[in-house]
């Protein structure tokens, strides 16, 4: 395996890592950011507030978003295994 597809491999796991991560970072993020801005505007400062609303959003975006992520999964496994078998 020369240093291209070394190259070509890294860069496809990177792309299926985001693909497959990245919708339940992005929920994360707006959920912690809009929790945050009403701990803002009421003035609640406790600091385990975010937690639910997070984990119940995130069960709910996982639940969504399984069948995209599976499907980047089992894609990048097709890849890799076409490339083991090829050589």
């Amino acid at each position: 395996m020369n240093s291209g597809e070394v190259i070509d491999v890294t860069r496809d796991a990177i792309v299926t890592f985001l693909k497959v991560g990245g919708p339940m970072l992005v929920v994360a993020l707006l959920v912690g950011v809009a929790i945050s801005l009403l701990q803002a505007l009421t003035q609640i400062q406790e600091q385990t507030l975010v937690f639910v609303p997070k984990i119940l959003a995130l069960a709910a975006a996982a639940l969504f978003a399984m069948p995209f992520m599976g499907d980047a999964m089992a894609s990048y496994m097709t890849r890799i295994a076409e490339r083991i078998a090829g050589g």
